[in-house]
């Protein structure tokens, strides 16, 4: 059976068709292959890259979810009246007295605890003393050799040292007598030429010796008749008073190892303790104090406050005041401006003020926190207040001992340091950094960072 000729002609297309479909494997590469990896690479790095961003975009600038609330302002707790700006301070001693040593010395005993009550005068440390008192018994030894030697200047001399001199004057008469006489017959001799040169030299050099011995004997006589001399007697009354002021500075020192209370007032803080080392001055790192106690009157109280230089103009010295401690906000004391600061602190941009407290007592302590209401004179038919400023407790964040808030301004938050004061009915009374009216985060609010944008819930 012969083939067809068309379905051959159909097989051999086919094959060639094949054929041209066969991949090229030879050795040949092409020039820019090598070129082109690094190129993709780099290509997918920066697909990568973008990825990263736009997922950081979305899940940190995407605005955050918050609850928040509205500053109060409580009139309930305002002062009605003549008020005319409200502050916080706190409560310090008018005069507060460290009390030191002005010896140095070790503690030997200590008669005070912190809150004790002193009259001035009042022996609060003794110190140990033996050395001291040892230099004082020197130093009255000194006085009374001093006194002894003056004494005898001025008594002069003895009737026998009187009768002891004079006889030294009658022997050495005597003695001149017998040297003369001696004189005469060598003289004599020698005329004769009997004696020689020497011998008459030797009984002239006598006879003159003779003579010097009664003229010092006379002077002598004299001296001790007349007594010591005037200059003799300064001196040793000059030394007496050298000697009598080393026996005060040593009982001065010894009177100091009794440190006593300068002033009335109660004790603040017990500084030392028995056993250690207390000086005058600091020695670098020798470790010895230099004050036993604090003391503070606390009849005399301040209350002091830093005022902002926008409000100070309200202010003015002996303005009436109204002072309530924040631990006794049922409490109320009179009081007026004392004292005003000559400069203004540039970093805070405030003043200091102090307001003098009138009636004290046993409430009221030093580093207390008050709020103090300044009043002006009443104006007829008129009348104002100052508000407190409440803040919700689930607002305020603390860290590193700091307290603050988030204000929302717009779309974002405001990280805001403030101060506040006593809590009541799940909010916080604040002292400094809030005005009221505010709108500050509270649920979601320890998620916050200063800037950030934020979105408020219902």
């Amino acid at each position: 059976m012969a083939s067809n000729p068309k379905s051959k002609e159909d097989q051999d297309s086919l094959k060639k068709r094949l054929r041209s479909l066969k991949i090229d494997r030879g050795p040949e590469k092409s020039p820019d292959r090598g070129q082109r990896v690094p190129k993709v690479w780099l290509l997918v790095l920066a697909v990568v890259v973008a990825l990263v961003a736009m997922g950081y975009l979305y899940f940190f600038s995407a605005p955050k979810t918050i609850s928040a609330a509205e500053v109060k302002l409580d009139n309930n707790g305002s002062v009605q009246g003549n008020a005319v700006l409200s502050a916080s301070g706190y409560v310090v001693a008018h005069h507060k007295i460290a009390v030191g040593a002005k010896v140095m010395g070790r503690v030997k005993w200590i008669g005070v605890e912190k809150g004790d009550k002193v009259q001035q005068g009042q022996v609060l440390v003794r110190l140990e003393d033996s050395e001291f008192r040892a230099q004082v018994n020197q130093a009255r030894a000194n006085v009374s050799e001093a006194q002894a030697r003056l004494d005898q200047l001025r008594a002069g001399s003895r009737p026998q040292e009187k009768l002891k001199d004079r006889a030294g004057v009658l022997q050495a008469e005597a003695t001149l007598r017998n040297a003369e006489a001696e004189y005469q017959r060598t003289e004599k001799l020698y005329r004769a030429g009997v004696s020689s040169k020497a011998e008459l030299d030797k009984a002239t050099a006598d006879r003159d010796t003779a003579r010097a011995l009664l003229e010092a004997a006379k002077q002598e006589s004299a001296m001790t008749n007349i007594g010591p001399r005037v200059e003799e007697i300064r001196v040793a009354q000059a030394q007496l008073q050298q000697m009598k002021a080393a026996l005060d500075y040593s009982q001065t020192q010894l009177a100091d190892t009794e440190i006593k209370a300068p002033v009335t007032g109660t004790v603040l803080q017990r500084i030392v303790e028995r056993g250690e080392m207390v000086t005058p001055t600091a020695f670098g790192e020798s470790g010895a104090r230099t004050s036993v106690v604090s003391l503070a009157d606390l009849n005399d109280l301040q209350i002091e406050l830093d005022i902002s230089q926008t409000d100070f103009a309200r202010l003015k010295m002996g303005q009436r005041a109204e002072i309530i401690p924040e631990a006794f906000p049922n409490l109320k004391y009179s009081g007026f401006i004392a004292e005003i600061a000559p400069e203004a602190d540039r970093a805070k941009a405030t003043v200091q003020v102090k307001v003098k407290v009138e009636n004290p007592d046993e409430q009221l302590r030093p580093e207390m926190n008050a709020r103090v209401n300044f009043l002006a004179e009443a104006t007829a038919g008129q009348s104002s207040s100052v508000s407190r400023v409440l803040v919700p407790k689930e607002a305020v964040l603390r860290k590193d001992g700091k307290e603050f808030v988030f204000v929302v301004k717009g779309n974002r938050v405001e990280m805001r340091s403030i101060r506040v004061g006593q809590e009541s009915g799940g909010y916080y009374h604040v002292l400094e950094g809030l005005s009221g009216g505010e709108t500050t985060a509270t649920a979601g609010a320890d998620q916050l960072s200063d800037g950030d944008r934020v979105t408020i819930s219902g």
